[in-house]
């Protein structure tokens, strides 16, 4: 017999602990100006490690017009991974100071979370 809730209430799964979209939207919010940190990363602040690909898909589903900082999110290798808003990921970064090394973000921009 499965114990997974049938029922997801207000970004609640339950009425006990948010659902993992807005755990990961949770985690994004906090990401400071000027830094990134990587889908894994995030995950991991979400309470889903091993969860990067969830991460990278909820990112994607983020409803248009959103204010959350969707910008900071990086992949492993500190590189913009959607094609698609690639220019204005990296004009977005680079007018909060973010540095790159080429295609990369620089080490020192990303999130010290430890």
């Amino acid at each position: 017999m499965s114990t997974a809730p049938s029922k997801q209430h207000g970004g609640e799964v339950d009425g006990s602990q948010p659902d993992p979209a807005t755990r990961i939207w949770q985690v994004v919010g906090m990401i400071p100006k000027g830094q990134v940190a990587s889908y894994g990363q995030v995950a991991k602040l979400a309470g889903m490690p091993s969860h990067a690909r969830l991460v990278g898909r909820t990112m994607s589903n983020l409803p248009k017009g959103s204010k959350l900082p969707w910008h900071r999110v990086v992949n492993s290798q500190l590189q913009i991974s959607n094609p698609h808003n690639r220019d204005l990921q990296i004009r977005r970064l680079k007018s909060e100071g973010v540095e790159f090394v080429g295609a990369r973000v620089a080490r020192g921009c990303r999130w010290d979370t430890d």
